[in-house]
């Protein structure tokens, strides 16, 4: 036994000897011994995949470790997209197109519809900043007329600016508020720039005027549905402004226009929102044939007969034969309904109001003419 252990030994001796003169590099085993190519080993079938272990074998490693847990594994779960795709088909991708679609054609009609709108506005509005072209201008009709009223003429008397700039400014001062309840308007008192005030005693005066009259319970604040402040310059949106004009201004088309051949006063409405009573300077100053002398009668009357149009109220005939004229009749062009129908059934809103049947009233200024005076 000895004998062939020793003869195995020798043989291994040499092996390796004819391996190092044969220059053949060193090699490790599995268990880190050094070998020469050329020693004989175990065979590798041993270590093929597969193949069964034999005893005193080293346990067999994997080469592909993870490989091998990928195949354990579930396979990856497909995306939402993927998922929706092949439940639907080709409708899923319809679906958000047609949404997009449906988007794009409701902006482009709702653009239009407000640009349409826009163009609408655009044509029936005045331009920024100027005056309506179609104000609501009391006592001109619509078109050129020819009227035979004598009643209506300018009366003889002082002289008066014929022409002012165009524009007013306010005059200084403010009051109280005048009058036992109902709504509240607010007012303020101009004159047009340019106007002589030696032919209307200048600012304070015109103002003195106007505010005493509207204070006046005879006025509109006598009924108790009315209440009137004056205010100033400082209030930045009065209800209505109370406004001495010179003639060839308020024959403008955007004031009260010329469409009757007699000077009036008016009330102008825009589309603006500006509120304005139009005091013809011709006619303060010399008032009107069927006052006869009562220039101051004949103020007082055009100031509430105006302002009652700022206040929502149209024209009236004579009721009562005899009888003192309603303060909304035109009695700037006469007291006889025969004479102010001719006019009235040509003007707008108030067309066929007053009917041309013979009465004749007697001049009056005041809205409640039975409420006392202060």
């Amino acid at each position: 036994m000895d004998r062939a252990k020793e003869g195995v030994r020798r043989d291994g001796q040499r092996t390796q000897y004819a391996a190092r003169r044969s220059g053949a590099p060193p090699s490790r085993d599995h268990y880190g011994a050094s070998r020469y190519r050329g020693a004989s080993r175990l065979s590798d079938d041993r270590y093929r995949s597969g193949a069964r272990r034999t005893t005193a074998e080293p346990l067999r490693a994997s080469w592909q470790p993870m490989a091998e847990r990928e195949d354990d594994d579930e396979p990856p779960r497909p995306s939402w997209l993927r998922r929706v795709a092949a439940t639907y088909g080709w409708r899923a991708y319809a679906l958000p197109i047609l949404v997009v679609i449906t988007a794009l054609v409701v902006f482009d009609t709702t653009r239009t519809s407000d640009e349409e709108a826009a163009n609408v506005a655009a044509e029936s509005a005045p331009s920024a900043g100027a005056p309506s072209q179609e104000p609501v201008a009391t006592e001109n009709p619509p078109e050129q007329v020819k009227l035979d009223i004598p009643t209506a003429k300018l009366p003889e008397g002082g002289d008066y600016t014929k022409s002012g700039r165009g524009t007013w400014h306010v005059v200084p001062g403010s009051g109280e508020k005048v009058g036992s309840g109902g709504q509240l308007y607010t007012y303020t008192i101009e004159v047009e720039d340019g106007i002589d005030p030696a032919s209307y005693a200048g600012d304070d005066s015109f103002a003195a005027t106007v505010e005493g009259t509207l204070s006046d319970p005879r006025s509109w604040t006598g009924n108790g549905d009315v209440t009137l402040q004056r205010v100033d310059a400082s209030f930045p949106n009065p209800d209505f402004r109370v406004s001495l004009t010179t003639p060839e201004t308020a024959h403008r088309p955007d004031v009260c226009g010329s469409s009757i051949p007699f000077e009036a006063s008016c009330r102008r409405a825009d589309v603006q929102g500006e509120d304005r009573v139009i005091i013809n300077l011709a006619r303060w100053v010399r008032g009107a044939l069927a006052f006869n002398s009562d220039l101051t009668g004949y103020r007082l009357y055009a100031i509430n007969h105006e302002v009652g149009h700022a206040l929502g109220l149209g024209h009236e005939g004579c009721r009562k034969d005899g009888g003192l004229a309603p303060v909304m009749m035109q009695q700037t062009f006469g007291v006889a309904n025969d004479y102010v129908a001719q006019l009235n059934n040509r003007t707008g809103g108030d067309r066929g109001t007053v009917p041309a049947d013979g009465k004749v009233c007697k001049p009056n200024a005041w809205p409640n003419p039975q409420a006392k005076s202060r």
